[in-house]
């Protein structure tokens, strides 16, 4: 089934800002943008990606796509559509978006839908698989988690005037997925109606006679409402982050040459380096470390020098392969740090471009980039000019459901 995505990201909620006033969907939290972070969830299983944004909010929504296209590959990212513009309310907000993906075109028309609130970041694959999967059978399903708490009646003074009971009771959550047609139905009809206080969009299918199932969801898929949400938001993401650690060395010697590429960068030099490919150490003892923190098998395997196709190969390829692996695995990179062990050339003038091409390549800020060097004060082969070394670290992080 091919299946879209449609984030409502249209509110005006400023209640988690601290003060700036910027909508909740726009907040920093672990490194990015709450929106970010929401449509990272979504490529895997979605085929067109809808955001429907506020008219006010262009700039900002810009940003945050220039955050998100970092982070995922060109073919992910392709799946974003230009956004559209909301309505008054969340429920205007979804019919917009609805209509902007019946607009595209019949063979682009999806046959399923999955509405989600931007400020719902943490909503984990499990979780949209399991939503997906009820979808093969079901007209509608929503994520959900039954009530465990003890509810009560209260009056207006405040005061309890009866125990409810739970039995049968659920929280419904984001995102909520439908047929395509019958949601986009049941929208227009609501509208025509004037029923415009429908908090979600199980209600306005519920209203349409549209069977929804319950699917179960996850105490970590908060929604972000407060500044205390963003709090806790922070200190979930701490807790429930996933980290990785991998290391690498590489080492090749001198032949007859007019330069050296290090760190993707070309540095004339009275030498270059003996290899298959470029042999630029920097970049392949920083690959090893990222497959080794993957636990995948080291940089002659994936790229073997006996394969004539990699003969003279520029190693920021064999970086974005290992780069590729770590989004595919829902893993994203922390940092990383290299050593270049060297008499010769000078590293310093050329730690700045190096720190560039390598973020670029991970889809991180340079600071996130650490570039040192040493000499081996004339002991070993590298002492003795025969060549060059480089070790790396790099550190991977996964957000995680808390157990």
């Amino acid at each position: 089934m091919k299946t879209a995505a449609l984030i409502v990201a249209a509110g005006r909620g400023s209640r988690a800002t601290r003060g700036d006033r910027r909508p909740k969907q726009y907040v920093a939290i672990g490194g990015g943008p709450v929106l970010g972070h929401t449509l990272m969830a979504f490529p895997p299983f979605a085929d067109a990606i809808q955001v429907v944004i506020h008219p006010d909010d262009a700039e900002s929504y810009a940003d945050v796509l220039a955050w998100v296209e970092k982070r995922l590959p060109p073919a992910a990212f392709a799946k974003i559509l230009p956004p559209v513009p909301g309505g008054a309310t969340r429920q205007q907000s979804v019919l917009c978006g609805l209509e902007a993906l019946a607009a595209n075109g019949s063979e682009q028309i999806p046959s399923h839908v999955l509405i989600h609130d931007a400020a719902r970041p943490f909503v984990s694959a499990e979780e949209v698989e399991r939503l997906c999967a009820a979808l093969k059978t079901a007209e509608g399903a929503i994520l959900a988690l039954p009530v465990t708490d003890t509810l009560k009646r209260g009056d207006a003074a405040d005061m309890i005037t009866a125990t409810v009971g739970r039995e049968n009771l659920w929280r419904a959550q984001t995102p909520q997925g439908f047929q395509f047609a019958p949601i986009l139905a049941a929208h227009r009809q609501a509208a025509r109606d004037g029923a415009t206080d429908l908090t979600d969009d199980a209600a306005v299918a519920e209203r349409a006679g549209i069977q929804v199932a319950l699917v179960k969801g996850s105490a970590a898929n908060i929604k972000i409402t407060t500044a205390e949400d963003i709090d806790m938001a922070e200190a979930a993401r701490a807790f429930a982050a996933e980290t990785r650690t991998g290391t690498g060395f590489d080492v090749h010697r001198f032949t007859e040459g007019d330069h050296v590429w290090l760190g993707g960068v070309k540095i004339p030099h009275t030498h270059k380096l003996e290899g298959h490919s470029d042999a630029d150490v920097v970049l392949h003892a920083l690959t090893d470390a990222i497959l080794g923190a993957m636990g995948e098998a080291d940089i002659g395997q994936h790229f073997p020098p006996s394969d004539p196709q990699w003969k003279g190969a520029a190693s920021h390829i064999f970086l974005a392969h290992a780069a590729k692996l770590v989004r595919d695995a829902g893993w994203s990179v922390s940092n990383v740090d290299v050593t270049v062990l060297a008499e010769a050339p000078k590293i310093g003038p050329h730690r700045h471009a190096m720190k560039a091409l390598i973020a670029d390549a991970l889809g991180i800020t340079p600071d996130r980039v650490g570039i040192k060097a040493t000499t081996m004060e004339g002991m070993g082969f590298v002492g003795r000019g025969e060549g060059l070394a480089a070790q790396a670290i790099a550190t991977l992080q996964r957000a995680t459901t808390p157990a």
